[in-house]
């Protein structure tokens, strides 16, 4: 073999290794490519810690729960004090990798009672089959201050919409729905009269007459003096600006109702002034029971309520 034959076939060669060399790291490229898109994934709820978001845990609710969503426990600043929040993603959205619908929940009760528990959220996500978002308010459970029973702390609900807007790049804001149970309705409506990021209401056996709900009830006479610091008579306003029956003329975009007839903790006659209040001037449905059960929508409204948060109609 003459030298030039050598040397072609060491040029041959040499051009070999450095098409495997270069389709090798083409391959690496490709597998970290993809191993950033991995990581990329926007329903990763942990990376969100930031000053404002942190505490962030991973919390089991159960059963079929687990199996439907993810949810996770936080705290979040407002008004300085913090806030104790949790969020459900349900397990479909999140697999889309595209931002979901959310909804805020805003719970009943006050100070110990009716506190968000780690499968309240987890079940109305079931329920709407949404994303949602629920703060503890002040007072409440896990967080800091005093329960004002929609005063102040009606600004930890205000705030927990700015950083699903701010921070949380996997909620849709476009169709922000609120959901009050209970004492709920006064975190509801009035957050609603003060965003317009509140796109829908669903208000379940929810306070809409807190007037009412003083002169209706000893027990709540002693809750409401001391969440508000004032009785009706001594400053009505305080009472009326929480009370939505009061400003219904204010409240337009549509609401969705539902109260048992026989409801003990909250009137029934307190949905029903409200209704014939709405429906003049705004998209309105309320939905009856003919028993007492409070706080707790059928579980033959389900697929309503899916419907209505799909379509707008039920």
């Amino acid at each position: 073999m003459n030298r030039k034959s050598i040397i072609g076939i060491l040029l041959a060669f040499t051009l070999i290794l450095m098409s495997f060399t270069a389709c090798q790291q083409a391959q690496e490229t490709s597998a970290t490519e993809t191993s950033s898109t991995e990581k990329s994934d926007i329903y990763d709820f942990e990376k969100y810690e930031n000053s404002e978001v942190f505490d962030i845990v991973k919390v089991f609710s159960g059963g079929k729960y687990d199996d439907f969503c993810s949810t996770y426990k936080f705290n979040y600043l407002s008004d300085g004090l913090k806030i104790e929040g949790y969020i459900s993603i349900p397990s479909s959205i999140a697999e889309t990798q595209k931002p979901g619908k959310c909804v805020i929940y805003n719970h009943g009760g006050n100070r110990t009672l009716g506190v968000l528990e780690n499968n309240t959220t987890a079940a109305i996500s079931y329920v709407c089959d949404r994303i949602v978002v629920a703060s503890q308010y002040r007072g409440c459970g896990g967080s800091e201050g005093e329960d004002h029973f929609g005063g102040d702390d009606l600004n930890d609900v205000i705030k927990l919409i700015d950083i699903c807007e701010k921070y949380f790049s996997f909620i849709d804001m476009d169709d922000l729905c609120a959901i009050g149970s209970s004492r709920g309705g006064v975190m509801t409506y009035p957050a609603a009269r003060k965003d317009s990021r509140i796109k829908r209401i669903i208000a379940i056996s929810a306070v809409c007459d807190l007037i009412e709900a003083y002169d209706s009830r000893d027990d709540m006479k002693t809750v409401l003096k001391e969440t508000i610091g004032f009785t009706p008579e001594e400053k009505p306003e305080e009472y009326k600006n929480r009370s939505a029956v009061y400003w219904a003329d204010e409240i337009n975009i549509p609401v969705l109702m539902f109260h048992a007839k026989n409801d003990a903790q909250v009137p029934y006659s307190q949905a029903e002034s409200l209704y014939k209040k709405l429906k003049d001037h705004t998209d309105c449905t309320l939905i009856t029971y003919d028993d007492d059960i409070h706080g707790i929508v059928h579980e033959e409204d389900y697929a309503n309520i899916k419907e209505w948060l799909k379509t707008g109609n039920i």
